[in-house]
């Protein structure tokens, strides 16, 4: 197999731990990022110090803010926040993406408007060119620092999964595939809204048992809504389902876990975001999930607490009551 041409689009930590794996395979890689002060940082200090201080960029990485020196790589890594996935991949089909890459979404989330998921919003910016999505228990310092991880990454077009699955063999990334494009999305983006809920058990420490439980709950939830939504009942046991769920409702380095945990102290919404440099994706996906839960008349107990909690509604512990005041039912009802 010929040595590919890889981009990254996302100069975060998620991007740029993805650039690090494609590196340690001896593949150069121009990564993009919007604001040109940070990526001439990462040029002249040779680490992403906003996001991964302390972690070593490779020679073989190349930080870019122009758009148009990515569009000509065979593959394109996409991890960009889901805000902003439909305005960047609009640019980069502007700049001339070239109808054979292939585009391969890192990105979790729920677009608010439509409930569309990221490889539906790439598919009406970029159309033509074939779209695949990539998931799974993968917190971006531990990648960069190249410690073992597994994902799983998914194509309609199950000819082009070996050829991305190739990409991380050798790499610290065990990589599986699958052809459940919607299941595997959307266990990537609603794991995040659970993980909130057990941050704000934390926060109020509730506990270890309060956590299991309630993590457990979050699964029979998150698969409720996404059979319902088109992805495969077994896609929501695996690694971006549970796996994906377990990372980011029991780790403290979890974005989503720290902003749960912060209101489960009593901080407020403003106060949090306001604070943080990376995006809680978890934040705009509960509204998403919300509405879509709403669309399709599920019952959706966590997601709605955690509905009420970020738009101000209940408090932390208004909202766990809530959760434990539901009328009894039989677990074997999911």
């Amino acid at each position: 197999m010929s040595t590919p041409q890889v981009s990254v689009i996302g100069a975060g930590g998620w991007g740029t731990a993805l650039a690090l794996l494609m590196a340690r395979r001896e593949l150069k890689v121009t990564i993009w990022g919007h604001d040109p002060v940070h990526v001439e940082a990462m040029r002249s200090e040779g680490e992403n110090g906003k996001y991964l201080p302390g972690v070593s960029l490779s020679p073989l990485i190349h930080p870019t803010t122009s758009l148009k020196e990515c569009v000509e790589a065979e593959i394109l890594f996409l991890a960009v926040p889901s805000s902003h996935l439909r305005s960047v991949s609009s640019s980069l089909a502007a700049a001339g993406l070239a109808k054979n890459t292939i585009i391969l979404s890192c990105t979790k989330g729920i677009e608010r408007e439509r409930g569309l998921l990221m490889s539906e919003v790439l598919e009406e910016t970029a159309p033509g060119v074939p779209v695949a999505v990539l998931s799974g228990p993968n917190l971006a310092g531990e990648i960069a620092r190249g410690i073992p991880a597994a994902g799983v990454i998914g194509c309609a077009d199950t000819e082009l999964l070996p050829r991305l699955q190739a990409l991380f063999e050798g790499t610290s990334l065990r990589a599986y595939t699958s052809s459940d494009v919607r299941g595997i999305q959307l266990g990537g983006a609603l794991k995040n809204v659970f993980a909130v809920a057990a941050g704000v058990s934390d926060g109020m420490g509730l506990g270890e048992n309060a956590r299991a439980g309630l993590v457990t709950r979050s699964l029979a939830e998150m698969t409720r809504l996404g059979v319902a939504m088109g992805g495969h009942h077994e896609t929501f046991r695996g690694l971006s389902g549970v796996g994906d769920l377990m990372v980011t409702c029991f780790s403290s380095q979890s974005r989503n876990h720290q902003v749960g945990s912060r209101l489960g102290r009593g901080e407020s919404l403003a106060e949090i975001t306001g604070s943080m440099t990376m995006v809680a994706e978890g934040i705009p996906t509960t509204i998403s999930a919300h509405a879509c839960a709403r669309r399709l008349n599920l019952e959706t107990p966590i997601i709605d607490e955690v509905y009420a909690l970020i738009h101000g509604e209940k408090t932390a512990g208004q909202a766990m009551k809530a959760l434990m005041a539901r009328q009894l039912r039989s677990e074997e009802a999911l």
